[in-house]
């Protein structure tokens, strides 16, 4: 078990580690800016990294507070399925309604996990971070492709 303070430095080393791996992957390293992440230029769609003691997720959220303009986002981007599975070939999971632990917040989900994968066992990070980078990687690609057009949707 650990502590709250080595809960955090093994948070922070996670992190540190992902960001040096990254930064000499051939897709990442000469990229300006290594991942869209929160700056996807919409309000309420974000696409996140997850690691927990169970899984890891690359996931793209819908959490506008505006329920309205949230599910609006999830039916536009429920036609544009076949764009956002490109790639993955099980395709995504597709969750309607998710309630985030950290906030108590209703958002929509999208996303890819591997299970199995345990956070604190830091033999298996190099497994997440091959799961994230490839991943996100096309999660953001497709992403990409109908953004602006969900933006278009959303005004």
């Amino acid at each position: 078990m650990y502590s709250k303070e080595e809960l955090r430095q093994l948070k922070l080393d996670f992190w540190q580690l992902f960001d040096k791996r990254c930064s000499v992957h051939p897709e990442l390293q000469y990229r300006k800016r290594k991942w869209v992440l929160h700056k996807t230029k919409i309000k309420g769609v974000a696409l996140r990294f997850d690691v927990s003691r169970k899984d890891a997720k690359v996931i793209l959220e819908l959490g506008n507070k505006n329920e309205n303009k949230r599910l609006k986002a999830y039916e536009f981007l429920e036609k544009y399925k076949p764009v956002i599975e490109d790639g993955f070939a099980n395709g995504l999971q597709w969750e309607f309604l998710h309630e985030r632990e950290d906030s108590g917040a209703e958002v929509c989900r999208i996303y890819t996990q591997l299970e199995g994968v345990d956070f604190h066992r830091q033999n298996q990070w190099p497994d997440i971070f091959n799961f994230f980078i490839e991943n996100m990687l096309k999660l953001e690609h497709n992403f990409l492709e109908i953004r602006d057009l969900l933006q278009e949707e959303l005004k």
